[in-house]
């Protein structure tokens, strides 16, 4: 068995720290960070190998996006895709001893106007997100689990509001439309939601807002997937609600889920 997570970290080498207490706290296996606002060379790992984990697959950039997997396991460099070819670091794979690959995907957020034809952002998320169904179309996923920042809150109990977002980026029907496209050509489980069928769940909390624990306006933006061969192994998904609540903390929140393989 191994335990994984995944937390768009909102840079790496500011909250340096927070990684760490959360690799002493909860010790997954294997962390996957997005937006780590760092190139690989300079993601601080000398604290995290102390921390015993001496593996790690990354693709980055300075100052924006970034993906990392950090493992106590072995893992190889499986690889990465230029989505919707924007010249961002975006994704990155990594595979385990036993054959599962493990896809680190950080979604563009799209602005702030659903409309491409007025926001340029808008229009490389919904083509980002084609490209993911495409692709999973082409070469259907095996032994595979996707995770990540999708940027987008799919169910209606993903979100604070349904009726208040339809109109707001991350949960409008359109974005909704293509995930839910990508995620059934590759058939793809929702762990998280396999193991929490029922009920509000959320993942990320604006730093707009304040008292963002007492309004409760959060929006589940983070995602496990696994392909279908083997969702049946995944187990123990939980969010880690608490840690938005920490000093300087990300926005977003872990996403723990284990699996028996």
């Amino acid at each position: 068995m191994f335990t994984l997570a995944t937390w768009n970290i909102n840079s790496v080498r500011l909250r340096e720290d927070l990684v760490a207490r959360l690799l002493r706290d909860e010790a997954p296996d294997i962390l996957c960070l997005q937006e780590c606002k760092s190139p690989v060379e300079k993601i601080p790992m000398d604290q995290f190998r102390a921390l015993g984990y001496g593996h790690i697959v990354a693709r980055g950039q300075k100052g924006y996006n970034g993906v990392a997997i950090l493992s106590r396991l072995p893992i190889t460099d499986a690889g990465d895709r230029d989505y919707a070819r924007l010249g961002h670091a975006r994704h990155v794979a990594a595979r385990l001893e036993n054959g599962v690959t493990i896809h680190n995907m950080y979604i563009p957020a799209g602005g702030d106007v659903p409309d491409r034809e007025v926001n340029e952002k808008f229009g490389q998320k919904l083509d980002f997100v084609s490209e993911m169904r495409d692709v999973f179309h082409a070469d259907r996923p095996e032994r595979a689990i996707m995770v990540g920042d999708f940027n987008i809150a799919p169910r209606e109990d993903d979100v604070w509001s349904h009726k208040q977002l339809l109109k707001v980026v991350s949960h409008t029907p359109i974005e909704v439309e293509h995930l839910l496209a990508a995620q059934d050509a590759g058939k793809w489980v929702d762990i998280t939601r396999q193991d929490i069928p029922e009920g509000q769940l959320y993942s990320w909390w604006s730093y707009r807002n304040r008292d963002w624990d007492a309004s409760d306006r959060g929006r589940r933006l983070d995602h496990i997937w696994a392909s279908p061969d083997i969702a049946n192994a995944g187990h123990g998904s939980r969010v880690l609600r608490d840690l938005r609540g920490w000093e300087k903390p990300s926005d977003h929140v872990p996403v723990f889920a284990s699996f028996d393989l």
